[in-house]
């Protein structure tokens, strides 16, 4: 139902096959968003030459200009509209170039439009106004990222490189996640203590028999003595719409998220200040 003290968003719908993108249009319209389609990335730069966008829900391949090639010819534009991709090839070299290419969040298809609803609504209302997430590389076996030190960022980087174990077993990729966002969360709070303008590097590493994580935050590091033994109460987030509130309420612990790591992945090791942390998972 559309509400009437939120403005008219205006949202550019990009999908080659009009079944897809006439339920997602009509998703969007039923929701009190003006709604303008586009059958190819080609017909879509002439939509973004005509009129601006808030929003762009846009497909990967489609012929004649992918999305991706789309997001490469836009992504300097001034007021370029944020771009949600979707599509049904998660494959690492897939994600990685929608990262490359700035789309602001990715969403794997078949998705349920509650779903790309929800995700376009905390889209357009963002106010992040940090840099892009940079792709240092992002080959097949080894992804790393350099991520601003704000909790949003932090939440897109998990989206995008949970796509990358998709195919793992359910057990394995719920524990590695839950480690990841953990530790994700500790070095952008606690070591980049939220200031976007700083980063966070992270590291992704796929062998035969194992997954490796690194991240490496530019904060002073810690010691274990010095986390207060109150600390270990707090309960975790999720990364649910909630989330961004509750480092500034108190609700997040790094001694807890510490705890619950090293219970979930086979290795956790530090460097010597505690600024620099790998954990890895065996896949045997």
């Amino acid at each position: 139902m559309t509400n009437p003290d939120q403005p008219l968003r205006r949202i550019l719908v990009v999908d080659d096959e009009p079944s897809v993108r006439d339920v997602i249009a009509r998703a969007f319209q039923r929701d009190g968003f003006t709604v303008t389609v586009a059958a190819d990335g080609a017909e879509a730069l002439e939509r973004l030459d005509q009129q601006p966008f808030d929003l762009i829900v846009v497909d990967v391949w489609m012929p004649r200009m992918t999305g991706l090639e789309l997001l490469s010819r836009i992504k300097g534009r001034p007021g370029a509209p944020r771009a949600i991709m979707t599509t049904g090839d998660n494959t690492p070299a897939t994600v990685m170039a929608a990262v490359r290419e700035q789309a602001f969040w990715y969403i794997p298809k078949p998705f349920r439009t509650e779903e790309l609803l929800r995700l376009a609504r905390r889209v357009l209302s963002s106010t992040s106004t940090a840099s892009p997430i940079e792709v240092v590389s992002a080959t097949p076996n080894w992804v790393e990222l350099l991520v601003p030190c704000e909790h949003e960022a932090a939440f897109r980087v998990y989206d995008f490189l949970i796509q990358l174990e998709a195919e793992l077993p359910l057990e394995t990729r719920e524990k590695v996640g839950h480690a990841f966002r953990e530790l994700l969360l500790n070095a952008v709070e606690w070591g980049g203590e939220l200031d976007p303008s700083r980063r966070v590097r992270i590291s992704f590493l796929r062998a035969k028999r194992v997954l490796v994580y690194r991240i490496d935050d530019p904060g002073q590091g810690f010691k274990f003595e010095d986390l207060a033994p109150a600390s270990f109460g707090g309960s975790h987030h999720d990364f649910g719409e909630h989330a961004p509130g509750l480092a500034a309420a108190g609700g997040r612990s790094g001694g807890l998220g510490i705890l619950m790591t090293h219970a979930l992945v086979d290795e956790l090791i530090y460097n010597e200040k505690r600024n620099e942390v790998v954990f890895m998972k065996y896949l045997d």
